[in-house]
Formats: C-alpha cells, sequence, structure tokens
C-alpha cells in the first residue's frame, strides 16, 4: 500500500509545540494551500487549510524555526482520525503525519515575523549585503580546484 503527500503552503499561525506524558515532543501545525485553479465567480484562487502534525526531532524543529506566513514544504503520510467533539458528536479528521519539514520560498528579512506575507525578500534582493558581511575585494583569482 501507498501513502504519500507532499504539500506546500503558509502558516496560518505559529506551531503549537506539547509533549506527551511520556515527554514525547508533538508539534501542531496548518497550512494553508491554494488550490491550482481560480474560482469562476469571484477570479481569485482559493486555499485549503490542512493541519499537519510532526512528532520527536521534526516537532520540535518546526516549533523552534517556523512561525506564521512562512512557506513549508511538507512530506508524510495522511491519517484519518476519529474523535467525539465537546457536543458528543462523532467526527472524522484527516491530517498529515509529516515524515520531513523543509522551509520553501525566500529567506526572511528578520528573525521577528509579525506574520504578513511581505516580510520575506524578493528574490532580487536575495544575495544584497544586510551589514551582517562585508564583501571580500581582494581576489587573487587563483581557484583552489
Amino acid at each position: 500500500m501507498l501513502n504519500s503527500v507532499q504539500i506546500q503552503g503558509r502558516l496560518v499561525a505559529d506551531p503549537e509545540l506539547r509533549h506527551t506524558p511520556n515527554g514525547v515532543a508533538v508539534a501542531t501545525f496548518r497550512l494553508a494551500v491554494e488550490r491550482d485553479y481560480k474560482d469562476q465567480e469571484s477570479g481569485e484562487r482559493k486555499a485549503d487549510f490542512i493541519t499537519v502534525v510532526a512528532w520527536r526531532q521534526t516537532g520540535t524543529f518546526v516549533s523552534k524555526f517556523f512561525s506564521k506566513g512562512r512557506m513549508v514544504i511538507v512530506h508524510g503520510r495522511l491519517q484519518m482520525r476519529n474523535y467525539t467533539d465537546r457536543e458528543g458528536n462523532k467526527r472524522t479528521m484527516a491530517e498529515i503525519l509529516a515524515n520531513d519539514v523543509y522551509f520553501g520560498g525566500d529567506k526572511p528579512i528578520s528573525s521577528e515575523n509579525d506574520g504578513s506575507y511581505n516580510t520575506y525578500l524578493p528574490s532580487s534582493q536575495e544575495n544584497e549585503p544586510t551589514g551582517q558581511f562585508t564583501e571580500i575585494t581582494d581576489d587573487d583569482g587563483d581557484l583552489p580546484f
């Protein structure tokens, strides 16, 4: 049997990190994933909001390095989970269990992300100096290979 899912989307909120009673880390987050087509009435692309669960080191990694608005790529498997809501109704929920989570898109401008989508550098500005490094000007032209 094959159960493999890959999605790319933006985090709709910061990941939530919890621990089981045995101390195992588990992070839960939701991604807004755009559909491939535009709505005929509005002319806009709609998005699906998909819940992702990441366990152990992957969950800790996600909660530490990802924040709202960040583009994320997830590889995992689809799981259906049954639960009873607060009103006593039986519900079924689809979620992705993440095997791997990767950074997607451009790098953030700063570590303080306010969640807006314009906090990422356009690709044309990606290689401009940011003040953290100085450009090397004395090039002797000899390559080590």
